[in-house]
């Protein structure tokens, strides 16, 4: 099945004079049980309506159009969706709707996105998707693994405990960055597979993932507790925490917020955390302790 996909994608490729372009991020996937493993991520009903991102060829679209009742396929290569008119064409496919434009420009709405994403547009399209009003149901993406893992890093790394411990140590400073609190502010993630860069033609310099995304369903910041206000202060503090990584956090809060190191250590003391801890040891509750004393 490996080579009959490659081969198909060679032909296609060859048929309409595509040259995959790596500023666009065109390396397609080849490998079926990759595919697979995507269609399952999304958790699909036959009642449902999926959103994709960059079909390419048409192999996921396929998959996901005879389980669902309807796939918009946003396509911003002209000729890629040329190609992929022409595939649904000879199919008799008739439940995929292809729009010939930039993703980041098409509006959002209640439904289930599946993504072979671009490396070059990951974060800018996660803070579009997870702020916005209204939600994805899921969110089920190809990424480079680097991002995945840094999504789903956690506050801390916990040691294993051992026998006859006395105490339990708090483990290594974690790996929690800007991106990681952002997407875990709106939503849980959670890496389903590795996908290695030969399961890619042209094969690509990363590794990738597929990860899935579940925004929760009220969010940590009610409008009753005025959340549009203390949403933007949120992203303030946290930007400001992560300004200069290897410093502490009171060094960089103090910067931010242009106030004296000692008033922030005593600040994030009476958050109930140690004066000297660093921002990628903080999870997102954390950061919502200190929002109450960071006002």
């Amino acid at each position: 099945m490996y080579m009959d996909l490659l081969e198909q994608t060679k032909n296609l490729c060859k048929l309409h004079q595509i040259i995959p372009a790596r500023s666009k991020g065109q390396n397609f996937l080849i490998r079926e049980e990759a595919y697979d493993e995507m269609v399952a991520a999304a958790d699909l009903k036959i009642d449902d309506i999926v959103l994709e991102v960059g079909p390419g060829l048409g192999f996921l679209t396929f998959k996901l159009a005879a389980r669902v009742k309807k796939v918009i396929a946003v396509e911003l290569d002209d000729k890629l969706a040329e190609v992929l008119e022409i595939g649904l064409a000879a199919r008799k496919i008739e439940n995929v709707e292809v729009v010939n434009g930039d993703i980041l420009k098409f509006p959002i709405s209640k439904f289930k996105v599946v993504a072979n994403l671009p490396y070059n547009i990951t974060s800018i399209f996660l803070r579009k998707f997870l702020e916005a009003e209204i939600k994805p149901d899921l969110m089920a993406l190809m990424l480079q693994k680097e991002v995945a893992e840094r999504i789903t890093a956690s506050p801390r790394e916990i040691p294993a405990i051992s026998r006859g411990a006395k105490r339990i140590s708090r483990g290594k400073p974690g790996k929690m960055s800007l991106l990681s609190v952002s997407v875990k502010f709106y939503a849980q993630a959670e890496i389903i597979k590795l996908v290695p860069k030969e399961f890619f033609w042209p094969e690509p310099k990363v590794d990738s993932a597929i990860i899935k995304i579940i925004p929760h369903k009220t969010p940590l910041l009610p409008p009753l507790s005025g959340g549009i206000e203390r949403e933007k202060n949120f992203f303030q503090l946290v930007k400001f925490g992560f300004s200069a990584r290897r410093k502490m956090l009171k060094n960089n809060l103090a910067a931010g917020f242009k106030i004296d190191q000692a008033d922030a250590e005593n600040k994030i003391i009476q958050a109930g955390f140690n004066g000297k801890i660093r921002a990628q040891e903080l999870s997102v509750d954390d950061w919502l302790k200190l929002l109450s004393v960071f006002k």
